[in-house]
């Protein structure tokens, strides 16, 4: 039996794009999986994940990531009444990954608050026949996903990485991170908007976005 394990990172965050990330594997090498202890990449450290993303890409047959724009992101976002907002976005991303990998069951981390919306989204695109496990918190519960998790942490960092390569400094990119709040600042004061890889849809965006054309920026 084929299994793939899905999984996102970057919902929340303010900068950067949304990685969606699938792996493929079989009765035979899942002992293997399970030999490396993964477990949800929010609890590891930077240096852990890039060297369990290595051991996860050679011990299964297939993987997939896939990094969604902040524009894609946007578009969803502020036409969810006719898009269906950024659940049925990731959904659709994480369809096309099972088309891909074409498991037999795929286990899949929801991000609605109902499990049987999600999955119905997902049902909508997937082309091949495959049977759906979406669960709350199944990066913890399942190692599957828990691989997949790591996928999409590392590939997401490595965006960030290379915006901070061109732009200096700008944090995780979320806006719990000081780092990440001053970089915005700081570009909103020098160019009057923010670049193409900051989610303008996202309320504390708009916030800024609305605190700039009223010189109030001093409050963030």
């Amino acid at each position: 039996m084929l299994m793939a394990g899905l999984d996102d990172a970057g919902r929340g965050a303010a900068i950067g794009p949304l990685a969606v990330a699938g792996v493929l594997i079989d009765e035979e090498r899942y002992p293997k999986l399970l030999e490396l202890r993964v477990k949800d990449s929010k609890l590891l450290t930077p240096e852990k994940r890039r060297e369990l993303e290595v051991k996860i890409k050679k011990i299964t047959l297939k993987h997939q990531v896939l990094l969604i724009a902040p524009a894609k992101v946007d578009y969803f976002v502020s036409r969810k009444p006719e898009t269906g907002g950024l659940n049925r976005l990731e959904a659709y991303a994480m369809a096309e990954i099972i088309d891909l990998l074409r498991p037999d069951v795929a286990y899949v981390d929801a991000s609605d608050i109902s499990t049987e919306r999600f999955k119905r989204y997902i049902a909508e695109k997937v082309g091949s026949k495959v049977k759906l496990v979406v669960e709350h918190k199944a990066d913890s519960k399942y190692p599957i996903v828990s691989a997949a998790s790591i996928l999409a942490k590392v590939a997401r960092d490595a965006a960030i990485e290379d915006l901070k390569r061109k732009y200096g400094d700008l944090g995780s990119g979320y806006m719990a991170d000081p780092k990440t709040v001053r970089f915005l600042r700081e570009y909103l004061i020098r160019k009057g908007g923010f670049p193409d890889f900051v989610r303008t849809s996202w309320k504390p965006i708009k916030r800024m976005l609305e605190a700039s054309r009223n010189s109030t920026l001093d409050r963030f």
